[in-house]
C-alpha cells in the first residue's frame, strides 16, 4: 500500500503545478501611474510640473499624489491594475514584462515576476 501512496502523490503535486501554471500569461508594457495611463501618456502631466523631467519622475510624483501603479500597453491602449504596488515601484516609468495572473473581471494582474522588457 505503501508503494502505492508516493507515485500517486507525485503525480497529484504534477498535475496542480500543471493547472496551476495555466492561468500565468506575461505582458509587455510600462509601469506607470494611473492618471497618466489613462491619457495614454505623461505629456501632459510633465507641461504642467515642470519639475518631473521624465517618465519615472512623473510616475513616482504622480503615485504620491494618489495614483495608483499600472502596467500600461500603448500597443493595445490597455490599463492593467498592478497587485504589487510595491515592486512595481521599483520599475517606475520603466518598459517591462510582467508576468503573472491575469483577472480578466478586474483588469488586475497578481503578479509573480517583473522584469526589465527585452
Amino acid at each position: 500500500m505503501k508503494s502505492l501512496i508516493l507515485p500517486l502523490l507525485a503525480g497529484l503535486m504534477f498535475i496542480a503545478a500543471g493547472l496551476a501554471a495555466q492561468g500565468s500569461s506575461s505582458l509587455t508594457g510600462e509601469i506607470m501611474d494611473s492618471a497618466c495611463a489613462q491619457k495614454g501618456s505623461h505629456d501632459a502631466m510633465m507641461k504642467s510640473h515642470p519639475n518631473m523631467k521624465t517618465a519615472k519622475d512623473c510616475t513616482i510624483g504622480c503615485v504620491k499624489a494618489g495614483a495608483k501603479y499600472v502596467l500600461y500597453d500603448s500597443s493595445t491602449k490597455s490599463v492593467y491594475q498592478l497587485s504589487d504596488q510595491k515592486k512595481a515601484e521599483e520599475f517606475a516609468g520603466q518598459k517591462v514584462t510582467v508576468t503573472g495572473k491575469l483577472d480578466k473581471g478586474t483588469n488586475t494582474i497578481e503578479e509573480t515576476n517583473i522584469r526589465p522588457a527585452a
